[in-house]
């Protein structure tokens, strides 16, 4: 039976521990609202996707979906913290860009989409503030995972929940994965949950809806995820493949992502068998890996392929020892996120018109509310914060 949460698992005996993290999380936030802290703001659209939980909550699918929806009208920059990469500081990615330079997702982003700017800098202020002096025809910044970076006041707080990993079945750090306390979702102006069965029940969305408890400034969302079609990590000269050209396939999926196991139950309806080889998230592959991989496709029998993400090739195909079989035996499986209850419309329209209303660009800000909200705690970075809720 399918149940909501159905991968969370609370450590009770941390549970001491997660009271005193708690304390301190809860004490921050409280600086950040009494203006202890102060929030900066800026004279441009900013867009923040985030969670409140530990691992994958499809951050990076829903980035691209705001770059697919954006990128025709507008001039888009992405600003991620650039995790696990071997720099420091603040790096505008170009050509000459590795992963290495500026971490798997951002590397993956600049790939797919290269009309954009994608930018790295764990702190974001001083990111963002870079990127509008580096390319002043900026319309939109993206912050990739900024949910906690409270120095910086979006326009529009997206917070992304996890179907499996529900927010209010878990628990703070370190007993269950969440980053800071429950109240801290108020803080969104829209709220997705991610990952969801495509089989969803109207009863079903019913519960979830009275269960996020969401303020009446609060929009709520269900996505789920899309498969693309296979295609060839190394051997370029390969045919794509489709889902359904797996039937009588066996897998060995290679990931080395948060949350494998929404992929994994995805796979498995599709193919003859799937034997998952895991790694932790935003693993740097290493020739030790690379002699694992071989052998686990050796073992398998018959017709094989192995599969993985679009994150973790990034990783993969720059690393020494993967035999030449095994190069012409993996595929890359593109992501996609897909709004439920027929919501892409209405999602879309408050993002573009957000974007429209508060671009600098004359063209997008046609019909531009000339009323613009002012931010008390703004700390002289432009005009004060565009808020989503006051353009609505």
């Amino acid at each position: 039976m399918r149940t909501e949460g159905d991968f969370i698992h609370i450590y009770d005996w941390l549970l001491p521990l997660s009271w005193l993290y708690g304390i301190g999380v809860g004490f921050r936030n409280k600086l950040f609202e009494i203006g202890v802290l102060k929030q900066h703001s800026y004279d441009i659209p900013v867009i923040s996707v985030g969670n409140i939980t530990v691992g994958g909550s499809g951050k990076t699918p829903h980035v691209e979906y705001l770059i697919r929806l954006l990128q025709e009208e507008a001039k888009i920059a992405v600003l991620s913290r650039g995790y696990k990469r071997k720099t420091h500081g603040y790096i505008l990615a170009d050509e000459n860009s590795t992963m290495k330079d500026i971490g798997d997702e951002p590397f993956q982003m600049k790939k797919k989409f290269s009309g954009i700017n994608v930018a790295v800098d764990h702190k974001r202020t001083r990111g963002i503030e870079n990127i509008i002096n580096d390319r002043k025809d900026t319309d939109v910044i993206l912050l990739d995972d900024a949910f906690q970076h409270r120095y910086v006041k979006p326009g529009i707080n997206i917070l992304l929940v996890d179907y499996h990993r529900l927010i209010m079945y878990d628990k703070l750090l370190p007993a269950g994965r969440l980053r800071e306390p429950l109240s801290g979702k108020n803080r969104a102006d829209i709220v997705i949950i991610t990952k969801c069965p495509k089989d969803l029940k109207p009863m079903e969305f019913r519960v979830l809806t009275k269960s996020m408890d969401l303020y009446p400034y609060q929009s709520l969302f269900f996505s789920t995820i899309d498969y693309d079609t296979l295609y060839p990590l190394f051997n370029k000269e390969e045919n794509k493949i489709t889902k359904q050209q797996l039937k009588h396939t066996n897998v060995l999926l290679v990931s080395g992502i948060a949350s494998p196991k929404q992929i994994i139950v995805d796979i498995k309806q599709s193919v003859a068998s799937i034997t998952p080889l895991t790694f932790a998230d935003h693993h740097q592959f290493s020739a030790k890996d690379a002699e694992r991989i071989n052998e686990s496709f050796a073992k398998l029998k018959g017709n094989k392929i192995i599969i993985t993400t679009e994150k973790d090739a990034t990783r993969l195909e720059n690393i020494d020892g993967i035999n030449d079989e095994v190069k012409n035996h993996i595929y890359v499986l593109p992501i996609k996120v897909r709004f439920m209850l027929n919501q892409e419309n209405v999602f879309n329209d408050k993002i573009i018109d957000y974007v429209r209303k508060n671009s600098r660009n004359s063209i997008l800000a046609k019909g531009k509310d000339d009323n613009k909200s002012k931010d008390s705690d703004n700390s002289g970075n432009g005009t004060g914060t565009i808020s989503f809720r006051n353009n609505r």
